[in-house]
């Protein structure tokens, strides 16, 4: 069986279940669960901490792992990254004192905050900046006025809290995460059981990304509808019981359908439909 960590809590946990489920593999009934078994899929999947995932992974006791690309480098696991997963976005900045500091050259000498030590160590050193990182598990922001550090290293969305503890971002962002599939660095992705499952991911991911839009169109018009919906490889095109009418079928951008819909009216297709994509395979 292939054996997959899963996210047993936190912001990870609830959409990698359900991208699991999506993708039709059982998943978890209750939250105590630590082990289930897919036979259909001929699967097992483990519920563990998210940070501890890419050292199990590392260690090739399991084969596969959801995890946060932050958490990954943070780990210094030795482990990859082989699919991002779109969900469980976050940017990671620095801030200080307003004045203190510019960006990442200017901290030299500082002390550094966080609760993700690895990812600014490696940072820091990646920027030849000679600087001391302070490991604090949560609300690191106090870290400043407490005197512990002079500088912090944190997620960032909307930078309010920052704000309203006096701090301003600073620099350009360490780096950007989300979700991704991890495996042990060396072991690829090419084992028939592994490409399965990051098909069926990929078919989710897509799923999400696209819906299928349905429209008729007069033939006279049908080069300009088909621009508007190139598809894929190229859209479905049926002549209608009407003489000089079609029928267009097509995979389109869900963020633009809207915009598709009304470019495609605006020349003339009458009857136009979208549909959610449940799974795919490309």
């Amino acid at each position: 069986m292939l054996r997959i960590a899963v996210p047993n809590k936190g912001s990870l946990s609830g959409p990698a279940a359900e991208m699991l489920h999506e993708a039709g593999y059982q998943q978890r009934r209750e939250s105590k669960e630590l082990r289930i078994v897919d036979p259909e899929n001929e699967v097992e999947f483990f519920y563990l901490r998210p940070r501890d995932i890419a050292i199990y992974v590392s260690s090739g006791r399991l084969d596969i792992g959801i995890t946060g690309r932050d958490l990954l480098i943070d780990s210094g696991a030795n482990a990859e990254e082989i699919l991002p997963l779109g969900f469980a976005r976050s940017t990671f900045r620095y801030a200080t004192k307003p004045g203190a500091a510019k960006g990442v050259e200017d901290l030299g000498g500082m002390t550094v905050a966080t609760s993700y030590e690895g990812i600014v160590a490696k940072h820091l050193a990646d920027h030849g900046i000679d600087a001391s990182v302070v490991h604090l598990d949560g609300a690191v922001e106090t870290a400043i006025e407490l005197g512990v550090a002079e500088v912090i290293a944190d997620v960032v969305e909307t930078g309010t809290s920052l704000r309203n503890a006096g701090l301003e971002v600073i620099g350009e962002p360490i780096m950007k995460s989300e979700a991704v599939v991890v495996r042990r660095t060396g072991a690829g992705a090419d084992e028939p059981k592994v490409q399965q499952f990051l098909r069926r991911l990929q078919g989710v991911l897509v799923a999400r990304t696209y819906v299928m839009m349905d429209y008729d169109c007069r033939v006279e018009q049908l080069e300009k509808a088909v621009a508007l919906t190139p598809g894929l490889e190229s859209p479905t095109v049926s002549p209608l019981h009407n003489e000089g009418w079609v029928a267009v079928r097509a995979m389109v951008p869900a963020k633009e359908a809207q915009r598709i819909m009304d470019d495609l009216y605006d020349i003339g297709a009458r009857a136009i439909l979208t549909t959610a994509i449940h799974a795919c395979r490309l």
